[in-house]
């Protein structure tokens, strides 16, 4: 394990990160791009190797490694931003700046997802640059809810249904609301244990009864 110092903390052990760098975060990519292509549509994400510091879970810390890097300003919600142990990985991995606004971010990621900010307070890119909005990295979800949603759009064939938990209690009137600006607006991407899942913004939500 490698050791960063904070100014006046006492020094934080870093955990490894992937063990084949290149072919880990090669096939990690490919997840994420079927993920999103295929919105709704779980996709395997290999997280054996991997023990990030808490909460920070492994499938979150798979994701970062494969699309945090220098150029790419993140956001860490307030549980994953009161550990000094999770930033500390995450710079060292990946080189990422944290900021401190959610609007600053290319990538925001979240562990309570029950508490996330409104979608809206992230960068929904603008007319000329769309692709310069954020993308929500929601972690620790578990692909089964009361409710569920009806996707439409590119990508999926007729119909697709979906569900996933926790989230807050507005967050599908929140992604109605963006898939109405596209070709503006963030693209959400769900972590759960080993598998993810992607709505980008092109993507239409119906939402069905509990």
């Amino acid at each position: 394990m490698d050791t960063l110092t904070a100014v006046n903390q006492e020094p934080v052990q870093i955990t490894p990160g992937f063990q084949d760098p290149v072919h880990e975060a090669q096939a990690c990519f490919r997840a994420i791009m079927n993920a999103t292509a295929r919105p709704g549509i779980r996709q395997k994400i290999s997280i054996s190797d991997l023990a990030p510091p808490a909460p920070l879970t492994p499938t979150g810390a798979a994701i970062a490694l494969t699309l945090f890097d220098y150029d790419t300003p993140i956001w860490l919600d307030k549980t994953l931003m009161a550990s000094e142990a999770v930033k500390a990985f995450l710079r060292f991995h990946t080189g990422a700046p944290i900021v401190s606004e959610p609007v600053e971010a290319a990538f925001a990621l979240v562990a309570d997802a029950t508490h996330l900010v409104p979608i809206a307070s992230f960068n929904q890119g603008s007319a000329e640059y769309p692709d310069r909005s954020t993308t929500v990295i929601l972690t620790g979800q578990n692909f089964k809810a009361k409710q569920s949603v009806t996707l439409t759009g590119p990508g999926v064939k007729d119909t697709e249904r979906f569900e996933t938990s926790p989230l807050p209690p507005v967050f599908w009137d929140q992604v109605i609301s963006n898939a109405k600006q596209f070709p503006r607006g963030v693209d959400l991407i769900f972590a759960g244990d080993g598998e993810i899942a992607a709505l980008p913004r092109s993507s239409r939500i119906s939402i069905q009864e509990a």
